[in-house]
């Protein structure tokens, strides 16, 4: 009985260093060497900047998303971000935790990329007792003028819900509050993918969360979380007339299910793993949107959220040192949290490689002062390359970059740092 219960625990150790030995070592049990500053296309003290508000609600924001205006041509007249902040999240995290007090609300933000002009969104009808922490979103374009539809996951007091909201050019700085969405298949929802104006996918991060009664949390959790097992999942979920919605299980036994990403022709989405460091792409059916699986990518950081820009690069962001980050959402006295954003672009299937540079053994994103090719093998599918590192005494905590493929701009924002940083080439 004893040897086979060792039997069991050696295959769940081999399994465990299999998909998370590279992660741990690299993101756990060492710090990375990486630089104060770093930007691909130029010195970061000239090329990037700070957006910041005066009363500092422009701060721990989790997630941002373009909001474009096109033309009737549908070209792209204007395009702005929306960000979601939420300067209360030491006190209220129901991803690590602490769950302390839901008070006050968060804010939405309105970046103009033309000038970095700030403005404050406002909730039109917002329900008075119900609360706001916004984690992940997406708005549809606006197309010639007419209002977008705005989803945002909301991590409430008793439970997480998805706020729908509906925003016009006419007045940007106003979202009107539609409804609350609700189900019993939203345990965690962290981030979300619209594929229209009424269906998105969301992905749920975790099986056992931080509400769970105590003693259970927050031991399960983070059992979860640090042994990344594969307990979350991603969801497709289509908002039916009367305020209901339909969920369908779209990809199961993912190791905390976080950022989520379509590419531009509908075809591919991608999903990140936070605790594995995977990138997994899945073939979409667009009519359907049923999902096949096609590759995962390995890159050298807890992956948070992605997005992809209009020539089918996937910008992926996170968190290079897990007990750091966790050291500043704890408020230790001089914490300080890295920060990391690489992109990966699609190889041509004619790329070729000489023979003793292929797939593992290839180098790769050799001007960044930490090559992503010393801690993650070279994939065969995807070019990756650093666009954005920090030891975090520039900009730290990571987790959400978007790149204008208009002008090269790159915004990022950190879970527990205060503004926007855009870098310009």
């Amino acid at each position: 009985m004893l040897s086979r219960v060792f039997a069991v625990l050696a295959v769940l150790l081999a399994t465990f260093i299999y998909r998370s030995g590279r992660v741990t070592k690299h993101g756990i049990l060492t710090l990375p060497a990486l630089p104060p500053s770093y930007y691909v296309n130029g010195d970061v003290e000239t090329h990037c900047s700070l957006i910041r508000e005066p009363s500092h609600a422009l701060n721990y924001c989790e997630d941002m998303t373009f909001w474009d205006h096109l033309d009737a041509n549908g070209t792209i007249a204007t395009r702005f971000i929306i960000a979601g902040c939420d300067p209360n999240r030491k006190a209220w995290n129901t991803v690590m935790g602490p769950l302390r007090n839901p008070e006050p609300r968060g804010y939405l933000w309105l970046i103009d990329t033309m000038d970095d002009s700030l403005q404050r969104i406002e909730l039109n009808g917002y329900p008075e007792g119900h609360d706001f922490h916004p984690l992940g979103m997406e708005i549809t374009p606006s197309q010639d003028g007419a209002p977008s539809i705005l989803y945002i996951v909301n991590h409430a007091r008793e439970k997480t819900t998805i706020e729908h909201f509906v925003i016009s050019p006419d007045i940007p700085t106003q979202a009107l509050w539609q409804r609350t969405l609700s189900s019993p298949w939203f345990v965690s929802p962290n981030a979300l993918a619209i594929t229209n104006e009424t269906s998105f996918y969301v992905s749920n991060d975790h099986l056992m969360t931080r509400r769970l009664p105590f003693p259970l949390a927050p031991i399960l959790p983070l059992v979860e979380s640090i042994a990344g097992l594969p307990l979350s999942w991603l969801a497709h979920v289509t908002v039916n007339s009367d305020g209901t919605v339909t969920h369908e299980l779209a990809a199961l036994g993912v190791p905390f299910a976080n950022g989520v990403a379509i590419s531009p022709d509908g075809t591919t989405l991608a999903l990140s793993s936070t605790t594995v460091g995977h990138i997994y792409f899945y073939d979409r059916n667009t009519t359907t949107n049923a999902l096949k699986y096609r590759e995962t990518v390995n890159v050298p950081f807890f992956s948070d959220n992605i997005m992809f820009d209009e020539h089918g690069t996937l910008i992926v962001t996170g968190h290079p040192h897990f007990p750091s980050l966790t050291a500043v959402a704890s408020n230790k006295t001089d914490a300080r949290a890295p920060s990391w954003s690489v992109s990966l672009t699609p190889l041509s299937k004619n790329t070729h490689f000489a023979e003793s540079a292929h797939a593992v053994d290839r180098k790769f994103d050799l001007r960044a002062p930490l090559s992503a090719s010393e801690v993650v093998p070279a994939s065969e599918g995807w070019e990756l390359e650093t666009l954005f590192q920090s030891d975090g005494s520039v900009f730290g905590t990571s987790c959400t970059s978007l790149r204008d493929f208009r002008t090269g701009a790159l915004y990022m924002v950190g879970l527990y740092e205060e503004g926007l940083m855009v870098c310009r080439p």
